[in-house]
């Protein structure tokens, strides 16, 4: 079979991977001299503490327990299984942890309630004042900005694959067929649309109207090394406002009675913090839904972000090197992982995982090859 998958950010590349691992000949395809857009802008979080239980959840354990076995064999991606802490502060934000807890499947996500000093004894770099911590066993990470290059320099080492960067396709000329810029075609059995929140143009003159995704924008930040671990990926508890899995009572008393502060709650914030390979943190992030989207990245975000992390490590934050704004594509159906269409014969667009992306790649490719036949 010959499958040809447009798009090198981490769903494309996972199409691409899938499609490698089952014999087939692939072409890929990508606008930019590499990818450019959400799957290096994010938190190289492999994150399933969060996710809504059912299809949501089974997806991210999939693709964590994928994500491990391919980190196995690249190492370049920078695989580590963290795990996650969430410390809370207050009888309010513990209860909410307490119910996440006594969820029926709380043991899947390996949560567990820990003391500060159980918390502590796992992240040392955690100094500062809080009642208890949310653990979450089962998260992990890799390094965003390199992944996709490492995986790609993998796929290279198959005869099967070819890598066609600064081509833009812009037709669809026939059963599994299409044109790039260059005036080449692109004969396959299937093509795979993995084009990010690039949702004009082409995608939408195949979707056609409705389809039900929209762009969202985000900001984040990096910081110099800390200088000591930070042995687990660290997120707030308006990270409990934002994730699906924890929804609650306790949620609800939550929001009524301690709202958020008001940068957070006017730029739809929550806290995540992950600590790269060169010892520097990563850090964010606002939600941005409304169109048009601004143009420049705002401080008071930056400033709220900083007073949390501050707060949490007992420490000055280290010097702040990178601001970044970033856009992806999320369905607009709640609990849906990915949309997913046929949109002309042999061809298929796969878009819309959301801030899921990076977590759920692995099994949303495997589900593409597994329902095409691959």
């Amino acid at each position: 079979m010959r499958v040809t998958v447009v798009g090198a950010g981490v769903v494309g590349t996972m199409h691409a991977w899938q499609a490698v691992e089952r014999g087939h000949q692939v072409v890929q395809i990508e606008r930019e001299a590499e990818a450019r857009g959400a799957s290096l802008r994010n938190f190289g979080q492999i994150w399933v503490s969060g996710r809504a239980g059912g299809e949501e959840l089974e997806a991210a354990l999939r693709a964590r327990e994928l994500w491990e076995g391919i980190g196995g064999r690249v190492p370049g991606l920078g695989f580590r299984a963290t795990g996650s802490l969430t410390p809370v502060r207050g009888p309010l934000e513990l209860a909410v942890a307490e119910a996440a807890v006594a969820r029926p499947d709380a043991a899947a996500r390996g949560y567990k309630l820990l003391t500060p000093g159980e918390a502590r004894a796992l992240n040392p770099a955690l100094r500062g004042e809080f009642t208890a911590a949310l653990y979450c066993e089962r998260d992990a990470a890799v390094e965003p900005r390199t992944a996709q290059l490492a995986l790609r320099e993998e796929l290279l080492k198959s005869p099967d694959y070819t890598f066609l960067p600064g081509r833009e396709v812009r037709e669809v000329t026939g059963a599994g067929t299409v044109r790039d810029d260059h005036g080449d075609v692109h004969h396959a059995d299937a093509v795979v649309l993995c084009t990010g929140a690039w949702l004009g143009g082409l995608v939408r003159e195949l979707a056609g109207p409705g389809l039900p995704v929209r762009r969202v924008r985000l900001q984040m930040m990096q910081t110099d090394p800390l200088g000591e671990p930070l042995t687990t990926s660290v997120a707030d508890a308006d990270s409990f406002r934002y994730y699906p899995a924890y929804a609650s009572p306790a949620l609800d008393e939550l929001n009524a009675r301690q709202p958020q502060p008001e940068t957070a709650a006017a730029h739809k914030m929550q806290l995540l913090m992950v600590q790269r390979a060169d010892g520097g943190l990563t850090i964010g992030d606002t939600h941005e839904y409304e169109h048009p989207f601004a143009f420049d990245t705002v401080e008071e975000p930056y400033e709220h972000l900083t007073a949390v992390v501050e707060s949490f490590l007992g420490r000055p934050l280290p010097r702040v090197r990178h601001r970044w704004a970033g856009v992806y594509a999320q369905c607009t159906e709640p609990g849906r992982v990915v949309h997913r269409q046929q949109v002309h014969e042999g061809v298929w667009l796969v878009t819309g995982p959301g801030g899921r992306g990076m977590t759920c790649a692995p099994a949303i490719a495997e589900t593409t090859a597994n329902e095409l036949g691959w």
